[in-house]
């Protein structure tokens, strides 16, 4: 249920058999027999400068009640697909103190008898359109009275909320992704990928459900968002399973023959597990093995004043300048593999099914 305020001009026609009679005093019970909102919480008469109420009295008998009234109506809303969702709501209009025996209320023109300004516009809501009709209402104690219905047709702005919700939530799902790409033994790097993009999504979750209604239904958005906080806390699973699998394999093929298989050795793996970064075993052994001829020459350098053979950390990126990429390729596991094309698929497919079935 939302509370809105709408401020109308409410006008009254009225046939009296004796016009010149009419005194001002019958005010008061044109406003008992003029209608009042049945769906309102509060309203009130403007009085800037004076009470805003409009009568005149024709010869022939005709009465024009007029008053200007701001009224906070109830509109019973169905957020199950918010916020792609459309709402119909209706102010509805009656008789207080008059039953249908004394009083008959209908539209004069139909939805002609509506008029609003072309421009209005609302915060949230398109008002679609809007429309007039008419009915009756049952009472226990006084019995039928006539009512009246002002019905609006109005469609929720997407926009803000593709903004602050649905892409910032996309965001972090394809940021997610990025971990499958990250070395396998880069254990800080991928850990502290996948924590961060967890917490954002929690922070964006959190952040929508302040500002939204409490309901106890699951609306539209909280499909989206829920889902894709499940592919960021799958990407976290799926380094899991990668890290142990392969330490298991490693453990397994050291038993068998004394060493770790592939590029890695223990030293390797170690420092890869701390530093996050990969280390050539031979180019480790190549800087251990000149470590000592490394001071003579640039002492030598030094006096002669001819530059020195090529450091071992120039060596180094030598070695692994043009075999980078077949290193990371090659100590991918099949899971980071596989990982890479069916977690993008299956969010595409997620993602044109959701828009397909709510918009």
């Amino acid at each position: 249920m939302i509370l809105a305020s709408q401020s109308v001009f409410f006008t009254c026609i009225w046939v009296t058999l004796m016009p010149n009679a009419f005194a001002a005093a019958e005010i008061e019970k044109l406003q008992q027999r003029c209608s009042s909102s049945v769906t309102r919480t509060r309203s009130f008469i403007h009085d800037t400068t004076v009470e805003n109420i409009m009568l005149r009295v024709r010869p022939d008998g005709n009465v024009l009640f007029s008053l200007r009234i701001t009224v906070s109506a109830m509109c019973f809303m169905d957020f199950s697909r918010f916020p792609l969702d459309t709402q119909n709501c209706s102010l509805e209009l009656e008789s207080y103190a008059y039953n249908e025996e004394d009083l008959m209320l209908y539209w004069k023109h139909g939805n002609k008898s509506l008029n609003t300004d072309e421009h209005i516009s609302l915060s949230q809501f398109f008002i679609e359109e809007f429309s007039a009709s008419s009915g009756f209402a049952f009472y226990s104690s006084t019995g039928w009275y006539n009512r009246l219905f002002i019905n609006f047709v109005l469609r929720r702005h997407v926009f803000f909320f593709v903004l602050q919700t649905y892409f910032p939530a996309m965001l972090m799902v394809i940021l997610s992704w990025v971990s499958f790409w990250i070395d396998r033994r880069a254990v800080p790097a991928r850990v502290s990928l996948g924590i961060t993009t967890v917490l954002t999504m929690s922070t964006i979750i959190s952040g929508m459900s302040a500002s939204m209604p409490q309901v106890s239904y699951i609306k539209a958005v909280d499909v989206y968002l829920w889902v894709s906080s499940l592919f960021v806390f799958l990407s976290i699973i799926e380094y899991a399973a990668v890290n142990y699998l392969t330490t298991v394999e490693e453990r397994k093929q050291f038993r068998k023959t004394g060493k770790i298989s592939g590029m890695y050795n223990i030293d390797v793996v170690q420092a890869m597990a701390f530093d996050g970064c990969y280390h050539d075993s031979e180019t480790d052994l190549d800087q251990t093995s000149i470590s000592l001829h490394s001071e003579e020459d640039s002492i030598r350098g030094r006096f002669t004043g001819s530059p020195s053979a090529d450091s071992p950390r120039i060596k180094r990126r030598k070695s692994l300048g043009g075999h980078t990429g077949r290193i990371i390729l090659e100590n991918n596991h099949v899971i980071d593999t596989y990982s890479r094309i069916l977690f993008p698929i299956v969010y595409i497919i997620f993602n044109l099914v959701y828009w397909g079935i709510y918009v």
